[in-house]
């Protein structure tokens, strides 16, 4: 037989084997499945940092966002009256708006680390870690980034306190429109400790620079002392927050001058750092005091970050404040790192057709991501943080 006709077998052949490799690459990512993210490694480019003081932004831009419009945020949720949120057992009944019916209570009585949330709206509320919710018994933070579905029963909420001398009736739970600093934001998240997160709004920061405080390795003794001490914030606390309210104390004469300074410069520099893009959105950030590359917050669209960015910045300012100035500054290498994916002990949990929410740690880095399953696979929010112990 001709020679030619095994050539034409053989690449036929070959053409339905690519084929179906490809088709089977698409079942494998088909939405609802257990596919990793659809944003890759590599999908984002590091611009030059923007520097103040102590305190340096790299923008961390994308060619390719994703569609979430589809998502209802804490805020807006609380503002337009979508989302109630109340201590356990603050109410006999609760109207479910969505279906027009009354859900009998089924939980305890009031606890410092749970409330209870309804999502009223037709879609999916996001929920940051680090989020402030003002009212009730206490001032309350959440305490992981996750998606609650559309609809859905009343739901035991995990919480921190961010007000540590009140346990007392009080109004309604209000958006504070506010995230608490990285040092608070990381108790929360990542160590998830109740003790140390009263300790850090108290404190201002986890790393100290201060004589006779404790300090982390890449803090010298050659450093400026904080521009907010722990002793300007105890000053604070007695004069004008005497019930430790994380609002109250960082809202406050003593500190909000010197954040407002921070957060002002920045911005303008932040816009005109990324005034100019083309064919590119803003949709995070690399953050970075004195040389330490500490933290990072990324979203799966340029709106999530243009909505969360404002109240990002000002925990930000706020963490710069309250840490050692010191003088030098990160480089882009060093911020690119808080790129890449890292690699160790994974642990994760989920909601089937909702949600999965994943944390990885890798030497002193720590990575959170939270993934949308519906209507497909999204990474709405990645945070990489170098945790402080």
């Amino acid at each position: 037989m001709d020679r030619s006709f095994f050539s034409h077998i053989s690449s036929a052949f070959l053409g339905i084997s690519a084929l179906g490799m490809a088709t089977l690459g698409f079942l494998w990512l088909t939405p609802g499945s257990s596919a990793p993210p659809a944003k890759a490694d590599g999908a984002w480019r590091l611009l030059d940092g923007v520097r103040y003081e102590n305190l340096t932004i790299f923008p961390v831009v994308s060619s390719g966002g994703y569609d979430t419009g589809a998502f209802l945020t804490l805020e807006d949720g609380l503002s337009s009256a979508e989302i109630t949120v109340r201590e356990q057992g603050a109410e006999t009944l609760i109207r479910n708006r969505g279906e027009g019916r009354t859900v009998p209570p089924v939980y305890n009585g009031p606890s410092v680390n749970q409330l209870v949330l309804i999502n009223h709206s037709k879609r999916p509320l996001l929920l940051l870690a680090g989020e402030l919710v003002s009212g009730g018994k206490q001032d309350r933070i959440i305490a992981k980034d996750r998606i609650v579905a559309p609809g859905a029963d009343p739901l035991p909420l995990d919480v921190f306190c961010v007000e540590h001398g009140r346990w007392s009736a009080g109004s309604q739970f209000t958006a504070a429109k506010t995230i608490v600093h990285p040092s608070v934001r990381e108790n929360a998240a990542v160590k998830q400790k109740q003790s140390e997160v009263w300790a850090s709004v108290a404190n201002g920061s986890n790393v100290s620079g201060s004589a006779g405080g404790s300090m982390s390795e890449t803090v010298t003794v050659n450093a400026a002392p904080p521009v907010v001490s722990s002793a300007d914030i105890s000053r604070t606390m007695a004069a004008e927050a005497p019930t430790q309210s994380y609002s109250k104390i960082y809202d406050s004469k003593r500190v909000n001058g010197s954040v407002d300074t921070v957060v002002n410069e920045v911005q303008r520099r932040f816009r005109k750092e990324t005034s100019g893009l083309k064919g590119e959105e803003v949709v995070g950030v690399v953050v970075a005091y004195g040389g330490e590359v500490a933290w990072s917050d990324i979203f799966a669209s340029s709106e999530l970050f243009d909505h969360y960015w404002t109240k990002l910045l000002r925990s930000y300012a706020v963490e710069a404040v309250a840490r050692p100035m010191l003088r030098e500054g990160a480089s882009r290498d060093d911020a690119r790192e808080f790129l890449r994916h890292l690699d160790g002990h994974e642990q994760s949990e989920s909601e089937p057709g909702v949600y999965r929410w994943r944390e990885t740690s890798e030497g002193q880095l720590s990575q959170i991501e939270l993934d949308a399953l519906q209507p497909k696979v999204i990474t709405l929010h990645r945070l990489v943080v170098r945790r402080t112990s």
